[in-house]
């Protein structure tokens, strides 16, 4: 059993770029796989590998400039979920796109896995899912508002839009680990919102801590690697993901017309050409080959 961390630490890096190569080269010798980004707000990413390879890689990124309290989760693995590693410099580890927005400066107050159901049930408290829809389509929180955003820099948009819906609320946010709300919080603050609270460690430490017999989480929590989607106990779900547009596809979408699969799904059938199709098609002709093998197909 492979382990697999998620992480996101937000600090000043003078020089990302100078940080690249070392962290790089120390996933690369302990054969950890998976995808970081730096910038000059800090790092985010998941990685996956055997206990002490993370271990070895987590201790490199706690010696980074300002990382000493690096705070992550782990999840389990059967096997690799990520073809290779990539460490890549941004210009947010996180994209919002509003240069003001500062998590260093203020954020929402947290609260923890415990004290969240408590929270999102208090009749004053409009509960916010900051998460992409392709995200909150599969599993998402009772009650929650879908804000319909296909990336996080629509954020800011659509509150313009919709805040006066939340006039005498306190706002309650969540997403995956929790570095979305990071920015959306601060965001709300600078808006004048003051009463706002986020998930401390985000839906995978909710499902990781919270039994299921008392969650009020609905479905799977999208993971961007090969396992999709994780349950309560952060075990694997049962989504796969599209080999076309990289969306989640449940059980009932794989038993859809539309679905093919490395080809198409329910959600896409109408966004690509015949060609594009046929150059699919061909893909998952080789990774089904390569699989035959025995060996992995990068190209999926």
């Amino acid at each position: 059993m492979l382990t697999v961390a998620a992480l996101y630490h937000f600090t000043r890096f003078a020089d990302p770029a100078a940080l690249r190569a070392p962290l790089m080269d120390v996933c690369a010798r302990q054969g950890v796989k998976g995808s970081l980004l730096l910038a000059a707000e800090g790092i985010n990413g998941t990685i996956a590998g055997t206990r002490d390879a993370i271990d070895a890689v987590l201790a490199h990124i706690r010696n980074l400039p300002g990382c000493a309290d690096l705070e992550w989760k782990e999840s389990p693995a059967p096997a690799m979920p990520f073809g290779r590693m990539k460490v890549k410099l941004k210009r947010e580890i996180v994209t919002m796109g509003v240069p003001d927005v500062d998590p260093k400066a203020r954020v929402g107050h947290y609260v923890t896995a415990a004290d969240w159901n408590a929270l999102i049930s208090a009749p004053d408290v409009a509960v916010i899912d900051t998460r992409n829809d392709y995200e909150v389509a599969i599993g998402t929180f009772q009650g929650a508002v879908d804000p319909g955003t296909r990336s996080f820099r629509e954020f800011p948009l659509w509150w313009a839009q919709n805040k006066d819906r939340f006039h005498n609320k306190r706002i309650a946010m969540f997403c995956t680990g929790g570095i979305r709300c990071e920015k959306s919080t601060n965001y709300l603050i600078s808006q004048g919102v003051e009463d706002v609270f986020h998930l401390k460690g985000g839906i995978l430490k909710y499902l990781e801590d919270v039994p299921a017999d008392q969650s009020m989480w609905n479905g799977e929590c999208f993971v961007f690697d090969a396992r999709v989607s994780v349950g309560h106990g952060l075990q694997p779900g049962q989504n796969e993901s599209c080999g076309a547009c990289r969306r989640p596809v449940t059980p009932e979408d794989r038993q859809h017309p539309a679905f093919e699969k490395g080809v198409c799904c329910p959600a896409c059938q109408n966004e690509y050409t015949a060609d594009d199709r046929a150059r699919f098609r061909e893909r998952q002709k080789q990774m089904d080959l390569a699989a035959a093998r025995g060996a992995v197909h990068l190209g999926g």
